[in-house]
């Protein structure tokens, strides 16, 4: 037997009894996409659906779901689970989500893992009564602030997602704060989320079942789950975010970190940085530069700089010998258990080359103080991944001492945190010609 063919679309219609609401979307949603020649999958998920509801589904070729549970977010869940599409959209049954908005969504999704039909981006517009709107729009701008998510509505359910940007594991949203946990779960593991302007309209028949206090209610105390996880050093976005964090502390730490090694690193050519993450001193490289990291979700995120990104290990660097004519390694020598991530950091550099090598220096009293501070007043972030310590005087040994480089340039951020620029030795055959190889 062949393979199953996957379906392109598959669009999911939480409702509640909503029969003569889905008589209408169900077979719209097929027509606009007809021109297109789309294979679609249409999931109806109704916990509670009754005869006509379930005659109108059967009638229009849809899937009926009936969760356990009652609940939008365990509706969705269900939903995802089941959808068997690269591409889900997710809308409502009462044509406050006009089907006619999918065909610009399908057109645009390749521009980002997750479209939101945005009311609040400019071009968009909500038509509801006065309260609930400036209600809505307050939980908005308090939340996606407060969760540095830089979306305006984060709190619409009309989207468009790329199933792998869905996690369905540790949702603990069981109604509408579902819609946040996606969002914030996507950003963590750096997936690109892009608001496209629509226009909110009032239901066409039934009553809403998003009830807005309820609603915000539910996603207050959702509010400190998601901020522990936005500010976790896990977040694919985490040190990026920290340049521009309205913490100052952590701000001035990372632009001063940014500058002392962007400018050790101007004019010595290609460059290989170590443990990139989301650090913006990828951006600021020469652009035949290389990171290499072995989080999938850090390089997610860095795909917005221009440097060529690389999946690896700091223990086993997949770089022949000598093939970098300097190499940074900024914050992640301290996360790894061993030495033998400085042997492969020696490996790769160029005879001559230049090293900038940065980390906490353990033997200052200013970096325990401040690393005491900082896992108390933020525990998620730091979360205790400093396994290896290194002091000035070790790395001295282990670079100047045993394997004769110069040490050239000594940073120190807060008298903590510790930046190294050290010039591997030339090799015979360079010396005996004057540097010449």
């Amino acid at each position: 037997m062949g393979e199953v063919k996957k379906p392109d679309l598959s669009v999911i219609i939480p409702a509640l009894n909503e029969a003569e609401n889905l008589a209408y979307v169900i077979p719209q949603v097929r027509f606009i996409f007809r021109p297109l020649n789309l294979d679609l999958e249409i999931i109806v998920v109704d916990e509670l659906a009754d005869a006509k509801t379930r005659l109108v589904v059967l009638e229009n070729g849809a899937t009926l779901l009936s969760p356990p549970s009652r609940g939008y977010g365990l509706a969705l869940q269900a939903g995802f689970d089941f959808a068997h599409a690269d591409y889900i959209v997710t809308m409502d049954a009462d044509l406050s989500h006009p089907p006619e908005f999918l065909l610009g969504m399908w057109s645009e999704r390749h521009t980002a893992d997750i479209l939101i039909a945005s009311r609040y981006v400019d071009g968009g517009r909500a038509e509801m009564p006065i309260f609930r709107y400036w209600l809505s729009r307050t939980l908005n701008i308090f939340f996606s602030r407060g969760l540095d998510l830089k979306i305006k509505d984060m709190s619409s359910g009309f989207r468009m997602y790329n199933k792998r940007a869905i996690s369905l594991e540790n949702l603990g949203g069981k109604d509408f704060n579902i819609l946040q946990e996606l969002l914030v779960n996507a950003l963590i593991q750096g997936y690109r989320i892009r608001e496209v302007p629509f226009t909110y309209l009032p239901r066409a028949s039934g009553s809403s079942h998003a009830r807005v206090i309820k609603f915000g209610l539910v996603y207050l105390r959702t509010f400190m789950q998601l901020w522990r996880i936005r500010n976790s050093i896990a977040s694919a976005d985490y040190d990026s975010r920290a340049y521009n964090s309205w913490v100052i502390p952590q701000r001035y730490w990372q632009r001063k970190r940014y500058r002392h090694i962007v400018n050790l690193a101007q004019g010595k050519g290609r460059c290989l940085d170590i443990g990139c993450g989301s650090s913006r001193i990828l951006n600021a490289l020469s652009i035949e530069s290389v990171g290499l990291d072995i989080l999938i979700r850090k390089l997610r995120y860095a795909k917005r700089f221009k440097s060529d990104l690389i999946q690896g290990s700091s223990l086993d660097l997949p770089f022949k010998d000598q093939s970098f004519p300097c190499v940074i390694c900024s914050q992640m020598i301290e996360h790894v258990k061993g030495s033998n991530v400085l042997k492969e950091i020696d490996r790769v550099i160029e005879p001559g080359g230049f090293l900038i090598l940065g980390t906490p220096d353990y033997s200052k009293w200013q970096w325990i103080l401040i690393e005491w501070l900082y896992s108390k007043i933020l525990p998620h972030g730091y979360s205790d991944e400093h396994i290896t310590r290194y002091t000035y005087g070790r790395l001295i040994r282990e670079f100047v001492e045993n394997r004769g480089y110069a040490l050239e340039a000594r940073k120190y951020i807060l008298q903590g945190e510790l930046i190294l620029g050290l010039r591997k030795p030339l090799s015979p055959t360079q010396m005996r010609w004057g540097g010449r190889p």
